[in-house]
Parts: structure tokens; sequence; C-alpha cells
């Protein structure tokens, strides 16, 4: 031993906590507003309010729809049980068991009631891809092999191509046409700010409308997965069940603000242009445009 581990087998993986992707886009995105808000001083008056208030929405709206493609709680269920721990093995735990669905595939938690049992750290997170490109039943033999613990192991087989529930394919197929239209949507939304610093301003709001409907496309799509029923899953008495997450809740919200901001800009195009031209610091611009000349010099030779 080296100050109590084994220097030259592998250690015992630790459980994720964060995804690096998911950290990778946040602070991008963080940085891209605090570049914002150091040249923010710069603007005077009331459109100082309004370009922070513009472009931080904005902000919002761009890194959430690339976030949740990488996150792994678009469903989510949660049960604590007693159950045994490995197979062939007569020792029971006391654990919570988590199922965390995503888009590209499913996260298992199985955390002890307390950590340490049967002298061992019960604390893992296994992540099972079933995205395009990802072999799912690769994934789960690597597991057996790896001897997981028993609930892991149970709740990853409901999800493989040869269990008996068949949700494999629905799902596998639902999160990818999902993914597809919220990468359409990032396109609108870049879109969007394009015409907006055009600025041609009621295309941006028909392009903001655009976004949220590819948003609430992309939920539809993920929803389809309710139309097969789902197995039970039964861990020692207690049944772990799985609603809508955070990331599905946070879409939705998402998308219902992209319908709200395009419908507002788009009918005050029509109703109050000037106080839409105020908004977007346009309207001091058009007024200097159509100011007329103090004074008019006429040439005398076209006037006789």
């Amino acid at each position: 031993l080296f100050d109590g581990v084994y220097p030259f087998y592998p250690q015992q993986r630790k459980a994720a906590v964060f995804d690096i992707r998911t950290i990778i886009v946040i602070v991008v995105f963080l940085t891209l507003a605090c570049s914002f808000l150091l040249i923010i001083p710069g603007i005077r008056g009331r459109a100082r309010l309004y370009w922070t208030l513009r472009v931080l929405l904005s902000l919002v709206v761009g890194v959430v729809i690339v976030v949740v493609q990488f996150t792994g709680d678009w469903e989510t269920g949660w049960v604590q049980a007693n159950t045994s721990y490995k197979s062939f093995s007569h020792a029971q735990v006391n654990a919570d068991i988590g199922l965390h669905i995503g888009l590209a595939g499913v996260n298992i938690t199985l955390r002890g009631n307390p950590v340490n049992q049967i002298n061992e750290t019960i604390n893992y997170n296994e992540h099972f891809p079933w995205n395009f490109g990802a072999d799912y039943d690769h994934s789960y033999s690597k597991g057996l092999e790896k001897g997981l613990p028993s609930p892991i192991l149970y709740v990853a087989e409901k999800f493989s191509t040869q269990s008996p529930c068949t949700v494999h394919r629905q799902y596998r197929i639902a999160g990818h046409y999902a993914s597809a239209m919220l990468w359409v949507a990032f396109c609108t939304w870049i879109i969007s700010n394009i015409l907006f610093s055009m600025p041609v301003l009621v295309y941006g709001g028909y392009m903001l409308l655009v976004t949220g409907a590819f948003m609430i496309f992309s939920l539809l799509s993920f929803s389809t997965v309710r139309n097969s029923p789902m197995c039970l899953i039964q861990i020692g008495t207690e049944t772990l069940h799985v609603a809508y997450g955070g990331s599905f809740w946070l879409m939705l919200a998402i998308g219902l603000l992209c319908f709200v901001a395009g419908i507002t800009i788009v009918a005050m195009h029509h109703l109050n242009l000037d106080l839409l031209k105020a908004f977007f610091d346009l309207r001091e611009d058009k007024a200097e445009e159509y100011q007329e000349m103090p004074e008019v010099f006429v040439n005398p030779h076209f006037v006789n």
C-alpha cells in the first residue's frame, strides 16, 4: 500500500458530478455575457437597460438550447430500497437508485444510505449511450465484465435491445430527432440575432417564433416515448417511476418565452413602431434621418 492505496491497480471510479461538455458550453456563454457587461457602461441613458435586457435574454435562450443537448434529466426517477448489492451474494444494502434519461443515453445512479456499507463505498453513476454511432449493448456488456452492482445492471438491462420492454428503439429515435430539432432552433436563434442587428425587427420577431416552434417540436418528439408502455422497474419491494425532468420543463419555458417575445415584437411592429424602435435603440437615428434641413440653397438659374 502507498498511503492506503494500491498504486499498481486501477482505482475505483468516482461518481460524476457535472458533464464536461455542459461546463464548456456554460463557460463560453458566461464569457460572452461578461464581455458585454464590460462595454455596457459606454451606452448612455435608458438604452443601457434595453441593451442589457435584450442581450442577456438572448444569451439565456442560446445557452439553454445547447446545454440541454448534453444533460441527462429529460426524464428522472428516484427510489430508496433495500436490495441485493451483487450477484451470487446475499448481502443486502439500503441505497438510493436514480434513473436519468437524456437525449443521448441513460445515467443510472446508485448511492448507499450510508455510503459506506459492507466494507465498500457505494457511490456509482454509470452512463450507457444510445445515440447514433454508440453501441448500447456493448456498454452494457462492459458493465457486466466490470461487475457493476446488480441494481445498475438490472435497470440498464431494461433499455437494451434484447430486453422484452422494447423501449430502446423508441428512446433512441426520439432523442435523435429531438436533438436535431434543437440544433435547427439554435441556427434560427443565430439568424434572429443577425436580423435584429441589421436591423430588420419584424423578421427577427418571425425567426424568434420559428425558434420557439422548433423547441416545442423537440419536446413533442421526445414525448412520443410515452406512447409505448414502460416496463415495471421493481427494486426490492419498491417501484422506480420516471417523470419529466428539469431539462424538459426548462426547454418548455424557454420555448414559450420565444413565442411571447416573437409575438410581442411582431405586434409592436404593426401597432406601435416608435416604441419598438425605442426598445432597440433606433428611434434617434431615424429622427435624424428624417429631420428637415434648416437651410435650403437654390440655384437662381433654375428658379428663373
